[in-house]
């Protein structure tokens, strides 16, 4: 993996009888079309709703399948105290829409989330 590797779950998935998307996934598409360049700067990967999620779970372990999901070519150098950067199965992450936002606001030098 030679960049940040971003998690996202398709669209209209069913659970439950019902059709679903992940807002916060949802929110996460809004900030790489407010800032175009990270669609350069990171690789997107869809993935399925159904758990397990063999991607995920094979590079962070069964129990950190969650998306979204950022994760990290490199540990960051001094990141601000106010970013949550977990590590596990040998690879450090972010998770969480908010969260992902804050890192990228810091690391890539875009707009912090209000």
């Amino acid at each position: 993996m030679n960049q940040d590797r971003l998690y996202l779950l398709k669209p209209d998935f069913a659970d439950q009888g019902r059709t679903y998307y992940c807002p916060g996934c949802a929110e996460l598409l809004g900030v790489l079309e407010f800032y175009p360049k990270l669609k350069r700067q990171i690789e997107i990967r869809w993935v399925d709703f159904p758990r397990p999620r063999p991607e995920l779970a094979a590079l962070l372990g069964k129990d950190y399948q969650s998306c979204p999901v950022l994760v990290l070519h490199a540990v960051p150098q001094q990141p601000p105290s106010s970013l949550k950067v977990q590590f596990a199965n040998g690879h450090s992450f972010v998770s969480g829409a908010r969260e992902i936002g804050e890192y990228l606001a810091h690391m890539r030098d875009i707009g912090l989330p209000h």
